[in-house]
């Protein structure tokens, strides 16, 4: 019952006939629908539509400008609706523009405390049945929704980049405006047509407990908005973007979050990330590294803020899980300030044309590893309650792994990823199905 079951199937269209030698020009569509089941979120069901439009071919494998849209849903309340739009070549003096426009909704949204290695996470407390057969009651066993809570948010944001002193140098000028609406799980909804033996209990999950201890902060606890303005550099050397070969993508923005803004917790942020790429058989064969660094500057992020790593490219979050530490549970990795690396292989083992479509596949190999650098100071115990905050310091979280491409025409790249955790306090393993490489 706990397992998903996943279909996806990749569908390539264009608007003009090329052949194999020319570059793309006009349209050309991707798209991914998805269906997946698990016994607590019930049936996902969705479409993921890019289009990228070539102009006259002069500057494939880059592109006048794509747009991304997701719509998914799942029969228990959770649901993606986004647009993101990305060109280099629309606006004027050369301004590039990248912007997403969302609502996105969780019923199950993992938390496992802060700090890393300071929250310890036992699987044995979600794991209803000790053997596969579900014969052997687990007596440790609270509730398949312990380590998560419930989270909606509406998200914009909208980032500008222009070129400015040197040819790979541009500046980053963004704003966003995000609203967090947090809650303990729904269990109504959750629980809705379920048998009885397959209903969530009604017991407190860790978000819960601490949440009523004071370990985060009452004003904090239910959300809030965090309006923001950005600025920063970015030094980009890439060949290509949604695959570089060669070339070095290095960035540093300095995110605020003021009260005048409408924030409610105001605070600042640093994000530095330095990709690079080398060729080791031309076309066919590279290595690829990240190095990321964000952490607070003065007071610190409100705890629902701390999921969230800022991109030049667009807002993504970790630490854990498919966008930068596969294989490790999502979100698992929080603190005031976090580091992490990604090293991989990449290898395009078979390029060819399909109905007129440029077509390579590809096979790649991932080590993936983060840490809480500086932690997350805790609320104020409330005094009724008999909650500790934990101590010590953070380790080195490492995941390894492997995944496969198929890409069309350079940019639309269905991924597929599977990466497991060296140590079991971040989960065992986990398979991710998306679009694009990592960086």
């Amino acid at each position: 019952m706990k397992k998903i079951i996943v279909l996806m199937c990749i569908a390539g269209l264009t608007l003009v006939s090329v052949s194999a030698d020319e570059a793309k020009s006009g349209w050309s569509w991707g798209g991914v629908p998805a269906i997946a089941y698990n016994s607590d979120n019930g049936f996902t069901y969705g479409i993921i539509v890019q289009p990228f439009h070539y102009g006259d071919g002069s500057m494939y494998p880059d592109y006048l400008f794509s747009v991304y849209t997701e719509l998914s849903r799942t029969t228990k309340g959770g649901g993606i609706n986004t647009v993101f739009f990305d060109s280099k070549y629309l606006m004027p003096a050369d301004i590039r523009v990248t912007a997403e426009l969302g609502l996105f909704t969780e019923q199950l949204l993992p938390f496992y405390g802060f700090n890393g290695a300071q929250s310890n996470y036992n699987e044995l407390f979600e794991q209803e049945y000790l053997d596969d057969d579900e014969t052997e009651m687990n007596p440790t066993y609270i509730s398949r929704a312990f380590y998560r809570h419930a989270r909606e948010q509406f998200r914009f944001t909208a980032d500008f980049q222009k070129q400015i002193f040197h040819p790979s140098v541009r500046g980053i000028a963004g704003v966003g405006f995000l609203n967090n609406t947090i809650s303990g799980i729904d269990l109504e909804t959750l629980n809705d047509g379920q048998d009885d033996a397959d209903k969530l209990p009604d017991v407190p999950g860790l978000y819960d407990l601490m949440s009523l201890s004071g370990l985060i902060p009452a004003d904090e606890a239910d959300g809030g908005v965090a309006n923001y303005l950005k600025l920063g550099l970015v030094y980009d050397t890439r060949d290509q973007e949604a695959n570089p070969m060669s070339g070095m993508w290095t960035e540093a923005m300095l995110l605020t979050a003021p009260e005048f803004l409408g924030t409610e917790t105001p605070f600042s942020q640093l994000t530095v990330t330095h990709r690079q790429y080398f060729t080791l058989i031309d076309r066919n064969l590279s290595f690829a590294y990240r190095l990321g660094y964000q952490g607070a500057l003065g007071d610190q992020p409100p705890f629902y803020m701390l999921p969230y790593y800022q991109s030049s490219y667009k807002m993504q979050e970790g630490l854990g899980g498919s966008k930068t530490l596969r294989g490790i549970l999502k979100n698992r990795i929080v603190g005031a300030s976090t580091g992490f690396a990604n090293f991989e292989m990449r290898w395009k083992f078979l390029r060819t044309v399909v109905g007129g479509q440029n077509l390579y596949l590809a096979l790649n190999g991932f080590t993936d590893m983060g840490q809480v650098l500086t932690p997350y100071e805790y609320g104020e115990l409330n005094p009724m309650s008999s909650q500790t905050a934990p101590t010590g310091d953070d380790v080195l979280h490492i995941a390894y792994g492997g995944g496969f491409r198929i890409a069309l025409n350079e940019n639309f790249i269905v991924a597929i990823d599977y990466g497991m955790a060296k140590d079991a306090q971040d989960g065992n393993s986990g398979l991710y199905i998306g679009l694009g490489y990592l960086y």
